[in-house]
């Protein structure tokens, strides 16, 4: 079976997550950045339902207007990072293990990171550290329009569209409100299920391709 070439993305969903731990995975680093998209972007469940939380980015000029992905810069003029953990606090204060991770989660929310695609991968660190599932070290060398050699993921990336509806669901704080909230950050799955969040991860079922 080939690798699966995926997006480094923000705090990635449980459907990324679970690539990380069936296949082998290589992460995109040579693209360039392109708005409405995970790589600056996550959902979670609030009392009022699926929320963004939004990076904001430094914008660059130019002739083109295109930049590297590994040359966008957050923009830390806006606290967005206490923001975000204030935001992730409120949602899920309730939860059942929110304050069993909230130690090792809130000094990332402390930084000022000033590499959009190597916060994304801190990110995804922390929730392979949390869950038990490996990092994966190996990144693209270049890039390719149509890739050989590797399972194209990259389309895992977009933020358009409605979430898969067929994804298996679990506990969450307002589903007595708005049902099961589908296509959030694995914060959520983390946060209402703690440690079986690894087994609903190992047991979900990815499409992604041979």
């Amino acid at each position: 079976m080939k690798p699966v070439l995926l997006h480094p993305t923000y705090f990635p969903q449980p459907g990324v997550m679970a690539c990380l731990l069936q296949r082998e995975v290589v992460w995109e680093v040579w693209d360039n950045f392109q708005k409405q998209t995970f790589r600056n972007r996550c959902y979670i469940c609030t009392d009022r339902g699926r929320l963004m939380l939004n990076i904001p980015i430094r914008h660059v000029g130019g002739t083109t207007g295109r930049q590297r992905y590994r040359e966008v810069e957050p923009d830390n003029s806006y606290p967005w990072q206490r923001q975000h953990w204030r935001t992730l606090e409120t949602a899920y204060r309730s939860a059942p293990f929110f304050e069993y991770y909230e130690a090792e989660l809130r000094p990332l929310f402390e930084t000022a990171p000033q590499s959009l695609l190597e916060w994304n991968l801190e990110s995804t660190i922390l929730l392979c550290d949390l869950l038990g599932i490996p990092f994966p070290e190996q990144v693209s060398w270049d890039f390719q329009e149509s890739p050989t050699g590797v399972t194209d993921g990259r389309h895992l990336v977009l933020a358009k569209g409605s979430p898969d509806p067929n994804q298996p669901p679990y506990h969450q704080v307002f589903e007595d409100r708005h049902g099961f909230i589908p296509g959030v950050s694995t914060l959520d799955l983390l946060f209402n299920e703690g440690p079986a969040a690894l087994d609903y991860i190992q047991n979900l079922k990815i499409s992604v391709g041979a």
